[in-house]
């Protein structure tokens, strides 16, 4: 009690600024949701060396993280619905700060037992936090989205570029373990959040407790729209275009910068490049919904598949332009992935069948990504070289522009 009475004496600016701060803290999450991964690619020759992983094992180790969201987005609501949103982030961020020391330093087999419960917990994020500025901010969906996304892809460049150099310094264990550090500040950040939502009633916190009742009524009805969901062609071409370009990006992510060494490329500048790549691909991401406009999306297919072949191939036969290469790619996937999460609201007609789709998308499109780093890096020890693995990812990229155009010139979906 004596702490409502201290309560009402907080002058109502005081209380409105704290509320923003706390609300604002979902961004702060949203910064750990990928720099923990995109660390390793700068790294993944000096993790081989120093644990003795063939490019197979290596690639095998940046494919972990995203086979666990695969497996673990499709479980995430039910987390969320005994334990509630908040403390479902809370326990998820905890464990990605555990995940990240044991990574560090347990050793060969914490390396894997960390990678995956830093995947598993990352996957709740993943799940997670788009649903909270979905409902914390109501009205400026899209600008919060959009600075979600800037902040997980911003930090995510930052990691890579930084990493060989803190590589140096502190070895690629300390360079590893050093993001427990914000994922450990966040933890008391959101612990600081739960705690002052339990003792007040939002109006966000009442919205999702009135939405439950509803869903309980509604549960034979989205079962049968989930069955229906993956029976649906359309349903199944949106997921290959959101798989295909995960396919992409992940391997990118995981094996760009030894691809560039083994082109001769200086090791300290493949982490840089690294980081264009994710920069330039946050700048297209907000620009390409220009294009989404309208009821064909096929220019918005077009634009964010082509690139990725032509960047692909160019690095292939022409890796001296490497970095225009790069940013070439880079266009081609920033786009691609907006263009995909949009295509998942766009031919869809209800809220259920959205929810149903994206998690059809979310659980099969990360499944064939986790294929990707590992089937890259088997090919190679195969051949002994990239350039098979460069065609692979414009063949992909060739196979989602297609489907994309199916997709985009289907005026009726949805509707």
């Amino acid at each position: 009690m004596e702490q409502i009475t201290e309560h009402h004496h907080i002058p109502s600016s005081a209380s409105r600024l704290a509320a923003s701060i706390l609300t604002a803290l979902v961004f702060v999450v949203a910064l750990n949701l990928r720099a923990p991964l995109t660390s390793v690619g700068p790294l993944l020759p000096r993790i081989g060396t120093s644990e003795h992983l063939n490019a197979t094992m290596q690639g095998l180790l940046g494919s972990l993280p995203i086979l666990a969201f695969a497996v673990v987005s499709p479980m995430v609501h039910r987390a969320a619905e005994r334990l509630g949103i908040e403390r479902t982030v809370l326990a998820a961020m905890a464990f990605l700060t555990l995940g990240i020391v044991i990574r560090s330093a347990c050793g060969t087999i914490g390396l894997w037992a960390g990678t995956l419960v830093i995947g598993c917990s990352i996957a709740v994020g993943n799940v997670l936090v788009p649903a909270i500025v979905k409902r914390d901010y109501p009205g400026h969906t899209s600008l919060a989205t959009g600075i979600y996304s800037a902040c997980m892809t911003g930090m995510a460049a930052f990691a890579s570029a930084a990493a060989l150099p803190l590589s140096d310094a502190i070895g690629w264990q300390g360079t590893l373990g050093i993001w427990a550090i914000p994922a450990g500040i966040v933890t008391l950040l959101w612990l600081w959040r739960s705690r002052a939502n339990a003792q007040r009633t939002t109006p966000a916190a009442k919205t999702a407790t009135d939405a439950q009742p509803r869903s309980r009524q509604s549960t034979a009805s989205e079962t049968r729209l989930r069955v229906s969901m993956w029976k649906r062609p359309e349903a199944w071409a949106v997921t290959l275009f959101m798989g295909l370009q995960s396919v992409n990006y992940y391997v990118c992510v995981t094996w760009l910068p030894t691809i560039e060494v083994s082109f001769g490329v200086p090791a300290d500048r493949t982490g840089w490049h690294l980081a264009v790549f994710q920069l330039v691909g946050i700048v297209m991401g907000l620009l390409i919904p220009v294009l989404l406009k309208g009821d064909s999306q096929v220019a918005a297919v077009v634009v964010a598949s082509v690139p990725l072949a032509i960047g692909a191939l160019g690095l292939a036969f022409a890796p001296r332009l490497d970095l225009l290469w790069i940013i070439v790619a880079s266009i081609g996937s920033g786009c691609s992935l907006v263009v995909a999460l949009s295509l998942i609201g766009l031919k869809t007609s209800t809220t259920e069948e959205t929810t149903q789709l994206s998690g059809m998308a979310q659980c099969v499109g990360y499944l064939l990504a986790a294929v990707g780093p590992t089937l890259a890096g088997t090919i190679y020890d195969i051949t002994s070289g990239w350039r098979t693995v460069l065609i692979m990812l414009a063949i992909l990229a060739v196979a989602q522009t297609a489907i994309g155009i199916i997709i985009g010139r289907n005026k009726e979906a949805g509707r």
